[in-house]
């Protein structure tokens, strides 16, 4: 038995669905209001028999690995070292598979969390934190416990003598970044501050972000933990294990740029709303937030090193596949300060965000004189730039012709200085990050999803099968599955545990559960009819996305190319007619 058999043994897809949604018993099944959308009737199904659940809402499904993924915006490793913990499974004992670090991870969060816990009870005895905190921040109460604020006393060693006497060594208390070496010996990393603590998306205390409370110009303002084997500044997101909810509800994400004023924004109700550590947006940052949403919006300062951050980050954006826009403040004010004014006005301006390459161009076009040679060419150097490293060929078309006209030349002479562009630094190679479809994708999945489950559990229906081809279907559990019913048209039943089956065993058992919710009660005739309807539909979806990308491609093409898209374009067209007709014979 491995990791993921182990765990499966041990906890049950009902128990670990129902700690996100509400379950109610619906015959052999569960059902619950969808966690993926805001819908008032519950299309949410859970099957204990086949531990699959499946949203019809968005066509998502698998198993508890798989809505644990969703659920919290992890990969398949955090799910895994996440559902261990709820069972018990050590993972130590699968290390041909699983790191050996797992133990050591255990007492480092051990260790942060009692730091927190020290720091709450000090700020509880410190006026000066209290005052600042409740007098000049003016957070409740409820907010100070939300967010576990504390405070490290000014006394040198007070946490490494707390934390030795639980037991840690000074290599586990400097492992976690709460130590440093002074001229006495091993002393506290943080003194006299104001403790943030900083979490995981599961709320697991990783490090900490120290504000000071007295005026000292040559202290820094915030000192943070540094890098150790929990936190990781260039990947950690602050606050997303209580915004996370709220950005997959509101389908967008605001970054602010400091820790307090997240917490400004989810006291005043605003809750899809985090933080990195300072402007310095990296593609781990954003490929995190993309499970949750595409749609990332920044309410960075719009100073130089605002200006310089989204330089950065849109190209990056660009290669996630994630829409980047800003958010403009009036009067320069910070978050935290709107907020106290009028909470009301923070949640209009997130909502009116406008497109970064849009809000950059606006930015230059105040700080430099696009009338002269010398501003245009400062101008162009700058965005020029940031548009080479865009991923889409037809928005890089799209923004020269915007630069053309703006500073008055000619599209050709922005080509010459695309080339010459300086490139940003490419992303290291990695594995993609799932992007979230849009409404002609997310239709198609539903689609392709149902047809194949009429046809996987009912073989007369297969002949509905014929004109579907691989490039149709979009997701690839389902390619693999028709390219199995392809080959084997006789084959009978659900049999995930077939060999050929046993890759995509969740994949098919989750449209065996979808076939059981729709179809199995409907007579032959109108199982045909829907057959019939679900294979027009699909062909339907899949030309109109063809007949998209030729226009695309018409606009550029030569008259050899064209002639050859034209008659692609009929081909599609003809195919479309031929199925459509025999939809209504």
């Amino acid at each position: 038995m491995d990791a993921v058999e182990d765990i499966k043994s041990r906890l049950s897809i009902e128990d670990v669905v129902s700690q996100y949604v509400e379950l109610k018993r619906a015959g052999r099944n569960f059902k619950g209001l969808s966690p993926f959308g805001n819908e008032r009737t519950p299309s949410f199904i859970v099957s204990p028999e086949k531990q699959i659940w499946h949203d019809f809402s968005s066509g998502k499904g698998g198993n508890m690995f798989s809505f644990v993924m969703e659920m919290e915006g992890l990969d398949f490793r955090g799910a895994l070292e996440l559902l261990a913990r709820k069972a018990g499974v050590d993972l130590e004992q699968y290390k041909g598979s699983y790191t050996n670090n797992t133990k050591e991870k255990e007492r480092l969060h051990e260790a942060l969390e009692l730091a927190a816990h020290f720091y709450q009870v000090q700020f509880s005895k410190n006026q000066t934190a209290l005052e600042y905190v409740f007098k000049k921040r003016c957070f409740t109460k409820q907010t100070v416990l939300e967010w576990h604020l504390g405070y490290s006393p000014n006394t040198g060693t007070a946490l490494v003598d707390f934390l030795r006497k639980k037991g840690f060594s000074e290599q586990e208390i400097k492992g976690a970044g709460l130590s440093a070496q002074r001229y006495r010996g091993l002393g506290d990393m943080f003194r006299g501050r104001l403790m943030i603590p900083l979490q995981d998306p599961q709320g697991r205390v990783i490090g900490f972000t120290a504000r000071i409370l007295v005026d000292d110009p040559n202290a820094p303002k915030y000192i943070n933990t540094p890098q150790t084997m929990l936190y990781d500044k260039s990947r950690h997101i602050y606050g997303l294990h209580l915004a996370k909810e709220a950005i997959r509800k509101t389908k967008y994400v605001v970054i602010a740029e400091g820790n307090l004023d997240v917490i400004a924004s989810h006291q005043a109700g605003v809750r899809q709303v985090v933080a990195t550590a300072g402007t310095a947006l990296t593609a781990p940052h954003l490929k995190a937030l993309s499970r949750f949403t595409g749609d990332i919006r920044l309410s960075f300062d719009a100073d130089s090193a605002g200006l310089n951050a989204t330089e950065r980050a849109i190209p990056i954006a660009s290669k996630v596949g994630v829409s980047l826009s800003i958010i403009t403040i009036p009067s320069g004010k910070d978050p935290d300060e709107l907020i106290k004014q009028n909470p009301a006005t923070w949640q209009e301006i997130i909502e009116k965000p406008q497109y970064a390459l849009d809000w950059l161009m606006n930015r230059y076009q105040e700080k430099l004189d696009i009338t002269t040679a010398q501003g245009k060419r400062q101008f162009s150097d700058v965005i020029m730039g940031v548009v080479r490293g865009l991923n889409d060929p037809v928005e890089q078309e799209h923004y020269i012709g915007e630069i053309a006209k703006l500073i008055g030349v000619s599209n050709q002479a922005l080509l010459g200085k695309l080339k010459d562009a300086v490139p940003l630094p490419k992303l290291k190679a990695h594995k993609a990050a799932v992007k979230p479809l849009d409404s002609a994708q997310l239709e198609m999945t539903k689609v392709q999803n149902n047809l194949l489950s009429i046809t996987l559990l009912r073989p007369a229906m297969r002949s509905f099968l014929v004109p579907i081809k691989t490039q149709m279907i979009i997701e690839a559990p389902a390619r693999d599955l028709l390219a199995f019913l392809e080959a084997n048209p006789d084959f009978a039943g659900e049999a995930a545990a077939a060999t050929p089956l046993r890759p995509i065993a969740d994949y098919v058992k989750m449209l065996s559960l979808l076939f059981e919710e729709l179809y199995q009660d409907l007579e032959l005739q109108e199982l045909q009819g829907e057959a019939a309807r679900l294979q027009v539909h699909l062909i339907d979806q899949y030309v109109k996305s063809q007949k998209q990308r030729i226009t695309r491609e018409l606009q550029s093409s030569d008259d050899a190319r064209t002639a050859e898209l034209l008659a692609a374009a009929k081909k599609f067209d003809d195919l479309l007619k031929k199925h459509k007709g025999g939809a209504h014979a």
